[in-house]
């Protein structure tokens, strides 16, 4: 029996217990399930969480350390403003060209949206 199929035995009965208002007993096993996957993957959990620390420590960060208060996030905040522009500008063409797209469209077959705006009733499908 390896170490998932005892935990999963533990969150069967803890769901059991919980169901049947043994809410201490539940959450107890739940607890204990958790606790034995994580001494069991211990080893792995600890070097993958070093590991992680060492890629962050390389990253370049978008503020800088030597200065203080607003003046420190100057990158981060033209950056953030640089991406709602370009958010905004892509949202405003995206709409525009669907809006022209739509009557361009509904204008040379004679229905939709174009038709509909002049007064004329599309014509009747056969």
């Amino acid at each position: 029996m390896n170490i998932w199929t005892i935990a999963f035995i533990l969150v069967v009965a803890a769901i059991v217990a919980l169901s049947m208002g043994y809410a201490l007993v539940g959450w107890s096993l739940f607890g204990v399930a958790v606790l034995a996957l994580f001494l069991y993957y211990r080893v792995t959990i600890f070097k993958f969480v070093g590991e992680t620390k060492v890629e962050l420590d390389k990253c370049a960060w978008p503020w800088d350390p030597n200065q203080t208060g607003f003046k420190k996030y100057r990158e981060l905040r033209d950056s953030t403003v640089v991406v709602i522009l370009s958010v905004v500008l892509l949202a405003g063409f995206v709409t525009t060209s669907d809006w022209l797209l739509t009557h361009l469209v509904g204008f040379l077959t004679g229905t939709g949206i174009a038709s509909a705006h002049a007064g004329v009733a599309p014509a009747p499908i056969h």
